[in-house]
């Protein structure tokens, strides 16, 4: 049963246009979150915060590369706006390298570091100043299984979910006293495009991703809406004493 543990509270989502981001976005305004959608796909991110309204909610979108400071900046200018400075952050956008670590190139390393913890700086930055003027809030950062569990071919995707373990921790340590909590949800395989595309990529170089695989890896494949239900939690009151931690949405693929 859906209650109202956002109500009122300006929330932003990065990466909200699609995948775990969208499911968040709509649980989050499910809650009586007032949402901004940050991502890059207008048409998606423009059609997910239509949809919100249209169902009674608040919602509005902000288009940007989440690895632009300029942007991102842009981007939280229209969440406060809209609905004043945002108090609830899901630091959500990110993507994925899968290839040989011999073939990895310095533009990979680039793009990924960019997008995956630049990108995390960066909205992070932007948005704190606001929220410590409102009095406090809480951050939640996607990272993943891969923080602490080594896969092949994807070398630079674990460096960097590992930076973005620490990035909550410490975020959480420098802050926790001025009334900010931060803390990272850490998902297995996802079924969503962006997880379907990972399965066939490890697949297509010969590591084993198979059904077979995943259900003795973690039972099944994990489904976005639960991925959402673990950053409410992280981000609602009823994680009041919860910073600085890692929760793992793996079934227990990290606890095997």
């Amino acid at each position: 049963m859906l209650g109202k543990r956002l109500a009122g509270k300006s929330t932003l989502v990065s990466g909200g246009a699609s995948g775990c981001g969208a499911a968040a976005v709509r649980l989050f305004a499910a809650e009586g979150a007032h949402v901004t959608v940050v991502d890059r796909q207008t048409d998606l991110g423009r059609n997910l915060a239509a949809e919100i309204v249209a169902g009674g909610g608040k919602a509005v979108f902000a288009e940007a590369d989440v690895s632009s400071a300029d942007a991102v900046k842009a981007a939280v200018a229209i969440a406060t706006k809209a609905f004043g400075p945002p108090t609830k952050l899901f630091n959500h956008a990110g993507s994925i390298v899968v290839k040989p670590f011999l073939e990895t190139t310095q533009a990979d390393y680039d793009w990924l570091m960019n997008v995956n913890v630049r990108s995390m700086f960066l909205m992070t930055q932007a948005v704190l100043p606001g929220m410590l003027a409102a009095g406090g809030g809480a951050i939640v950062c996607t990272s993943s299984i891969s923080a602490v569990a080594a896969t092949p071919m994807e070398v630079l995707y674990d460096t960097t979910k590992g930076a973005v373990h620490m990035f909550a921790r410490a975020i959480a340590v420098e802050f926790r006293d001025r009334g900010v909590r931060c803390n990272a949800v850490c998902p297995g395989f996802i079924r969503t495009p962006h997880g379907m595309r990972e399965v066939e990529a490890l697949t297509r170089l010969g590591v084993d991703a198979s059904e077979a695989a995943m259900k003795a890896q973690q039972g099944r494949m994990c489904e976005p809406e639960e991925v959402a239900s673990a950053a409410l939690f992280l981000l609602s009151d009823e994680a009041s004493f919860v910073n600085g931690a890692q929760l793992f949405v793996d079934n227990c693929f990290t606890a095997v």
